[in-house]
């Protein structure tokens, strides 16, 4: 089962690539609070479609280079402007 996730783009600066921002919510297991964290994936856009600003859905994948493990499935909302 191939994991999907959902976040904005901030960057599209590369040929067929876009960076994504993920955000996720995590419970501490001491103190019992939610702690936000983000991680930045690399991710495969062919059509070269998402801008910086969209919120899109990304899944996992094989290797496609050094830092690519993720590849654009769809643009959930487009970005203003």
């Amino acid at each position: 089962m191939k994991r999907v996730k959902t976040g904005r783009v901030v960057s599209d600066r590369m040929t067929q690539t876009i960076v994504v921002r993920a955000e996720e919510r995590r419970l501490h297991p001491r103190y019992r609070k939610y702690i936000r964290r983000h991680f930045k994936f690399h991710a495969h856009d062919p059509r070269e479609e998402a801008s910086i600003g969209d919120l899109v859905r990304i899944e996992e994948c094989r290797p496609l280079s050094r830092n690519k493990r993720w590849r654009l499935i769809e643009i959930v909302e487009k970005a203003e402007g």
